[in-house]
C-alpha cells in the first residue's frame, strides 16, 4: 500500500480550480423532451441514421454494461478516444511543461513519449533489462521530485512479455506519482489484470482497449480505470463529446459479444503457437521471443531486407529493428491460418532465393 500518494499534490495547480466546459447534455441528461438547447439540426441527418443529437458525454450505458465485466464500479471508469486519449490527458493533468518528468522503459509503446514531447514534458528513459523486464533499481533511482508518471506496458509492446508483478508492486509502493499500467494485450495472457489492485494502490492507473481482443480498432475506444477522484479530473479536462454516437452504439452491441471475444482470443492463441513453430523452423530466423500478446517479436539475420521483400509480396509487418533492444527484429501480428501460412511461404521463398544467390 502506498500511503504517501496524494492526488492533489501531483495535479497541476490550475487543474484543481479549472471550471470545465458544461455541455448541453451536462445540464439535462434526460432522453425525452423538446431539445432546443444544443443548436442541433431538428430535422435529422443527411444519412439514413439519425445522428443529429449529441451523444452522452460520459457514456453511462456503456460503463454500466462494462463495470460488471471488469468487476469494478462505474465511477472508476473513464472511456476515451482510444487509449491514446487518456495517455494524453494524464500528462496534461499532472505535468507542467518544461518542468515535470515522466519515466518510460524502452522498448515500449511509443505514444508515452510522443504525448510527453507534445506537452514539452521531460522524458527520463530507463531501459528494460536484456530479457525485457523492469530495472527496478534504475527506475527508483531515476525518480525526482518532479516525476509525475511512470509508464509500464504489460504485456509489453513490442516485446510481448508480461512484467514481473513484484517489480510493479515495488514501484507502486515507492513512488508518490501515478503508475500507469497499460494492459492493451491483457486478454491474451492468463495473468490477472491490475484492475483488481486499484483499492490497494491509489496511485495505480490501468489502461485497456477495445482494439485488440474485442476486434473494434476502427471504433477508437479505450478504457482507463483509476480512483474515482482521478476519473473526475479526466472527465473535467476531456473534450465534451469524446466518443461519437455511432461508436457508442457499436460498443454497447459489442459488449454483448463476450463469448465471441473469448473464442477469437483462443483462436489467436492457437494460431500464435502454430506460427511460432513455423517461424522457428526457418533458418533465417534467429529467435522468436516468448509472447503473452497477439504478436510475435522475431529476430532475423537481415530484418530490413526481409521487411522489404515482404512488402513487395504485400505482406505488411512492423519493422522494429531500429528500436532499442529490438535490433534485427520484426514484430509480426498473428493473422488467420491462411495469412500466417502466406507469410511463412513468402519467408521460405525469400530464404531459398538467398541461398541460390
Amino acid at each position: 500500500m502506498n500511503n504517501s500518494f496524494e492526488l492533489n499534490k501531483i495535479l497541476r495547480p490550475h487543474i484543481l480550480n479549472l471550471a470545465p466546459y458544461s455541455s448541453a447534455r451536462d445540464e439535462y441528461t434526460g432522453h425525452v423532451g423538446i431539445f432546443l438547447d444544443a443548436n442541433e439540426n431538428p430535422y435529422g441527418s443527411v444519412t439514413s441514421e439519425r445522428y443529429n443529437r449529441y451523444p452522452d458525454p460520459y457514456q453511462a450505458n456503456i460503463k454500466k454494461k462494462l463495470a460488471p465485466l471488469k468487476g469494478i464500479g462505474t465511477e472508476h471508469i473513464f472511456l476515451g478516444n482510444g487509449s491514446d486519449e487518456p495517455i494524453d490527458l494524464l500528462v496534461r493533468a499532472t505535468c507542467t511543461p518544461g518542468k515535470d518528468h515522466v519515466i518510460i522503459m524502452p522498448p515500449t509503446y511509443g505514444m508515452y513519449e510522443v504525448s510527453a514531447s507534445i506537452h514539452d514534458v521531460i522524458i527520463d528513459k530507463v531501459s528494460l533489462t536484456a530479457d525485457y523486464q523492469i530495472d527496478v533499481e534504475g527506475v527508483l533511482s531515476a525518480i525526482t521530485e518532479n516525476t509525475k508518471i511512470i509508464w509500464i506496458c504489460t504485456p509489453n509492446n513490442p516485446s510481448g512479455n508480461v512484467m514481473q508483478e513484484s517489480a510493479i508492486e515495488t514501484i507502486l509502493e515507492n513512488f508518490g506519482g501515478l503508475v500507469v499500467v497499460d494492459e492493451a494485450y491483457v486478454d491474451f495472457t492468463d495473468k490477472p489484470s491490475w484492475i483488481h489492485r486499484l483499492d490497494s494502490y491509489p496511485n495505480l492507473v490501468v489502461l485497456q482497449t477495445f482494439s485488440k481482443s474485442w476486434g473494434l480498432a476502427g471504433l477508437r475506444a479505450g478504457m482507463c480505470f483509476a480512483s474515482k477522484d482521478l476519473v473526475k479530473i479526466l472527465n473535467k479536462i476531456k473534450a465534451p463529446y469524446n466518443i461519437s454516437q455511432p461508436a457508442q452504439e457499436a460498443l454497447l452491441s459489442g459488449l454483448d459479444g463476450v463469448e465471441k471475444m473469448k473464442q477469437m482470443v483462443q483462436e489467436i492463441l492457437k494460431e500464435r503457437e502454430v506460427l511460432r513453430t513455423m517461424l522457428e523452423n526457418l533458418s533465417l530466423v534467429n529467435k522468436v521471443f516468448p509472447s503473452d500478446a497477439n504478436f510475435l517479436l522475431v529476430r532475423f539475420d537481415d530484418a530490413r531486407s526481409v521487411m522489404d521483400y515482404l512488402l513487395r509480396e504485400t505482406i505488411i509487418v512492423r519493422d522494429r529493428s531500429r528500436v532499442h533492444l529490438c535490433e534485427g527484429c520484426l514484430r509480426i501480428s498473428v493473422g488467420t491460418d491462411e495469412e500466417n501460412e502466406a507469410l511463412v511461404d513468402a519467408l521460405k521463398k525469400y530464404q531459398q532465393s538467398a541461398v541460390t544467390v
